[in-house]
């Protein structure tokens, strides 16, 4: 198998600094000596093997359990130089990963179909870790999604601040006390936002019990309780009409074969004059299945769409598309100060859990950030509505709603909450 593995390095690694160490105690160096140099030791002939027979699993789930050490250099080094080092060529490229690839997107539907119980199950498998965990490495108001980068150098508190105006600006929220749900509410962050800065009325919904108890603690301490309720249910079980639908990182966990029961029961709880925002990780290629390694160990039952598979479900749903963002190198950006917040407390994160489960995460935030620098994810947010008219003629309005947002956001108390509106524009 030695001989299998080096050749598929050999064939990636064409410029960086790559030397791997072999279960014999042979070393060989990969690359043209630039960059940083990463030094990989493979402890087993199990990790060999698994290296050669599906690198897309075995490479973080070997390191987890420490049949794959880092001797010089971190995993974001090592993931870089493997996608990096030779951009005409992946190791999906070769048949049999290809094989396993195809494999893989033939069955996903077994992993995806997600009844009411299994997503349940599924949410709780990482949104119920303590939120100590979250607290080492999320911003303040624990976004545990895209954030929106204005600048590059902006801090990631001001980024997810941007990205929840962003957000509401879209919504095109026009007057005080409109009706909002938002489908996997997460800690509550975004559902505050909007009570606070736009007199929404705002109904919040997770499977998360430890996301759910977190949410509606921070409603009560802002005196906020009377504008936002949080509800544990699935988004199945809700009842409405609302003004508005917003979901920011949820439409991952939904599963292709649920597509279009989101999208009906999304439309039938929105009002004919309601919009829709939807934020959702997607892949600007064909479809095809998910990581094996993520799928495993962080989220179940997940799946991240192309844009087509979203839109097929959408076109049946009776709701018509009236605004499409792609967020381009957002998400590498957020989870790069992930990754280095987290690494930062590292032995924080250890005491609560243990080595390995630090491993598994530092794997996790690594490989995400580069699938977002290198690879081929992105953002969607999708505008909805059952009329085209629902929002204004040009997307002028979304500049100054933000201008207004920020306003606000300055001088919270310059106004009496739920006073201030957006400005409108004509519609045809």
């Amino acid at each position: 198998m030695k001989f299998i593995v080096q050749a598929l390095v050999s064939r990636l690694i064409e410029t960086g600094n790559l030397t791997i160490t072999y279960p014999d105690g042979t070393s060989q160096t990969y690359g043209d000596g630039t960059g940083n140099p990463v030094h990989m030791r493979i402890n087993t002939r199990k990790a060999l093997w698994g290296l050669g027979i599906d690198p897309a699993y075995y490479l973080g789930h070997c390191y987890g359990t420490g049949e794959i050490d880092l001797l010089q250099g971190d995993m974001y080094g090592l993931l870089k130089a493997v996608f990096t080092g030779n951009p005409d060529f992946k190791y999906y490229d070769t048949g049999w990963n290809r094989f396993l690839e195809r494999f893989r997107y033939l069955f996903r539907w077994a992993r995806e179909k997600n009844s009411i119980v299994r997503s349940r199950k599924n949410v709780q498998h990482h949104y119920d870790l303590t939120g100590a965990l979250y607290d080492l490495f999320l911003d303040q108001d624990r976004q545990y999604s895209c954030a929106y980068f204005e600048r590059p150098d902006q801090t990631l508190d001001d980024a997810q601040l941007a990205k929840k105006r962003h957000i509401s600006a879209k919504l095109n929220i026009n007057r005080p006390g409109q009706n909002v749900l938002d489908i996997g509410c997460g800690w509550g962050g975004m559902a505050l936002y909007l009570a606070r800065q736009v007199g929404a009325k705002v109904t919040g919904v997770t499977l998360s019990d430890e996301q759910h108890a977190i949410a509606v603690k921070r409603a009560s301490d802002a005196g906020l309780s009377d504008e936002v309720k949080f509800l544990l249910q699935d988004y199945r079980n809700t009842e409405g009409p609302f003004d508005r639908i917003v979901s920011v990182g949820m439409f991952e966990h939904v599963g292709r074969p649920n597509y279009l029961t989101f999208f009906r029961k999304s439309a039938s709880l929105l009002k004919r004059d309601g919009v829709m925002l939807l934020h959702t990780i997607g892949r600007t290629d064909q479809p095809t299945a998910n990581n094996p390694f993520i799928e495993k160990y962080i989220f179940p039952g997940g799946y991240i769409p192309a844009l087509s598979e979203v839109m097929q479900a959408v076109e049946k749903s009776g709701l018509a598309v009236t605004d499409v963002e792609i967020l381009r190198l957002h998400y590498a950006e957020t989870l790069r100060h992930w990754r280095e917040r987290f690494m930062a407390r590292r032995e924080e994160a250890k005491a609560i859990y243990d080595e390995k489960f630090c491993r598994i995460w530092e794997f996790y935030l690594a490989a995400s950030e580069s699938a977002f620098r290198w690879q081929n994810l992105v953002v969607f947010q999708l505008q909805l509505a059952h009329d085209q008219q629902a929002v204004p003629l040009t997307r002028e309005y979304i500049g100054r709603g933000e201008d207004c947002l920020k306003a606000h956001e300055a001088n919270p108390k310059g106004e009496r909450r739920g006073a201030r509106q957006f400005p409108q524009e004509a519609s045809l």
